[in-house]
């Protein structure tokens, strides 16, 4: 764009002034190159976050769609879902890539998305299974497969998506419809919404919230006092909060954060928080990065846009899967790991 300068050029004690008219307009954030990506700096609380020679590193590629990664403490690596090749893989960093189990759903399926999506690791350090295709929660623990839910008052769910465990033991899972070839439409469906529950230590399953229309990714502020959720809705693309009531059930809920008004690619999607109680949620064009009040301190944007987060190696380093990618971030903060 090309500016027509009007200058004004006076003498004020001793001081040439000089004011132009139809300049442009002022930066209002920072955008810097990273490696393999870029970091957008908006708030000057961010530095606090991310250090100022951040670099995004891409450690794989090749992949259909890559989704759902936990750091599994005890291992001592990263898995993830590619929920399009029906897919998990190990990455670490002495042996690369590694696929932990190929097919996770055995059938026919009129969806490509059959795969597990979000990962999670129990206090036993074994691996929690969001399942698309089969509809269900499971567990894996020495090679066996374990169902732990997949159904609500006699009714199959959608097709579980993300979850999150409460320090209680109760898994706090998502249940929106993109595990269906028709989603909402789809024939097979049975529940006619798209449900937030959560699963007791001794398996029993409580609805907890019915009228978010696609809930998605899921985590708990530090305090457990609060429960977000994203809402991958693309006709709504905002994160909710819910009070988290003394038990354990939902109460309040209000928009935190509302992205509609942004064209880049990418919804409300997964997300994780630090210790001092940032988020660190997918987004439209990368990782949105807000403090506990809302206010949208920076994104993190890797070459590819990420549908998911999490913590890894001793807490610092954030992983993102990325469409057909994994890349990694270290930060200057941390948050929990399963």
């Amino acid at each position: 764009m090309k500016y027509i300068r009007s200058c004004l050029v006076t003498a004020f004690l001793g001081m040439i002034v000089v004011s132009c008219g139809d300049s442009p307009p002022p930066e209002t954030d920072a955008t810097q190159s990273a490696g393999a990506g870029s970091i957008v700096r908006i708030d000057p609380a961010v530095d606090a976050l991310i250090p100022a020679d951040a670099r995004i590193e891409k450690l794989s590629g090749g992949f259909a769609f890559t989704e759902g990664p936990v750091w599994h403490r005890e291992l001592n690596h990263l898995m993830f879902s590619d929920l399009r090749s029906n897919a998990i893989h190990i990455w670490d960093d002495t042996d690369g890539l590694s696929t932990f189990m190929q097919p996770v759903f055995k059938g026919d399926s009129e969806t490509e998305s059959v795969g597990s999506n979000g990962l999670n690791i129990d206090a036993q350090g074994r691996l929690i299974l969001m399942e698309h295709g089969n509809r269900r929660v499971s567990r894996i623990e020495d090679g066996i497969t374990t169902v732990l839910v997949a159904s609500y008052q006699g009714m199959r769910l959608n097709s579980p998506n993300d979850s999150a465990y409460k320090s209680d033991g109760w898994l706090y899972f998502t249940d929106p419809p993109y595990g269906l070839a028709g989603l909402e439409d789809d024939p097979a469906r049975e529940l006619d919404f798209n449900g937030i529950y959560r699963l007791s230590p001794d398996g029993v399953l409580e609805l907890l919230e019915k009228n978010q229309t696609r809930p998605n990714g899921i985590v708990f502020s530090p305090d457990e006092k609060t429960l977000y959720v994203a809402n991958s809705d693309a006709d709504n693309k905002v994160w909710m909060a819910y009070d988290v009531l003394d038990d354990g059930t939902l109460g309040t809920s209000r928009v935190f954060f509302d992205v509609n008004d942004q064209t880049e690619t990418g919804a409300a999607d997964g997300l994780k928080v630090d210790f001092a109680g940032n988020l660190f949620a997918t987004g439209p064009g990368g990782v949105w990065i807000f403090d506990a009040n809302g206010t949208h301190l920076g994104t993190i944007k890797p070459d590819e846009v990420p549908a998911n987060v999490a913590w890894g190696d001793d807490g610092s380093t954030l992983y993102m899967t990325a469409r057909t990618g994994l890349y990694r971030i270290k930060l200057s903060t941390s948050g929990k790991i399963p």
